[in-house]
């Protein structure tokens, strides 16, 4: 019988929380249990393996991160929302960095798995960061990968110590915000932004 209280979502939370204590690359079945108080073959009444409980992190990990985004960016727009956002990443992945790490090492399983649901989640909360910015919607796909990209590099380089100069981190990504705010800003649609002023506003 499966311990009393143990289920596969007790399972995962712990697993996330001890991976964010001693580091991915370190998390196991064996470390895992222990942290539970049970036998490692117990875990499997739970979870199929290693790499099904990294995946179930990696979906829970996407459910967080996308509401954080989206809390941090409601009801800003533009440079506001961005910096918001970006402050709100940077203080999940470094609480939370062996969970962060799963996102990135689980593999998709099929059509139905939820993971892609979690991470389109975490996509439209990326999105709704740059919907202030009013973009071409030929440009926005562009901008969501780049704005991704720089977010996800910098937590990561962060992370591993990999930034080794004398320069400040907190400076240097004050320094990345405004680069993106100002990028973004010469791909912001006139028309749009217009549509956007002249729109008709409810009664108050």
């Amino acid at each position: 019988m499966p311990r009393a209280g143990l289920a596969p979502a007790s399972v995962t939370e712990a697993a996330a929380t001890l991976a964010d204590e001693i580091g991915f690359g370190a998390l196991g079945m064996r470390l895992l249990a222990e942290r539970l108080g049970v036998k490692t073959p117990s875990l499997y009444k739970h979870v199929d393996s290693l790499a099904d409980l990294v995946h179930r992190i990696a979906v829970l990990t996407a459910t967080e991160f996308s509401d954080t985004i989206r809390d941090a960016a409601q009801g800003r727009a533009g440079s506001d929302a961005l910096a918001a956002a970006a402050h709100a990443m940077r203080a999940y992945v470094r609480q939370h960095p062996g969970r962060y790490a799963a996102l990135d090492r689980a593999v998709v399983t099929g059509p139905d798995d939820p993971l892609i649901r979690a991470r389109g989640r975490l996509l439209s909360s990326f999105a709704a960061v740059l919907r202030g910015y009013h973009l071409d919607p030929q440009q926005e796909v562009h901008a969501l990968r780049m704005l991704r990209s720089m977010m996800n590099g910098f937590a990561n380089l962060e992370g591993d110590g990999g930034f080794q100069l004398d320069a400040g981190v907190d400076d240097s990504f004050a320094w990345m915000i405004a680069f993106i705010d100002n990028g973004l800003r010469t791909f912001t649609s006139p028309t749009r932004t217009e549509r956007a002023v002249d729109a008709p506003r409810p009664l108050p």
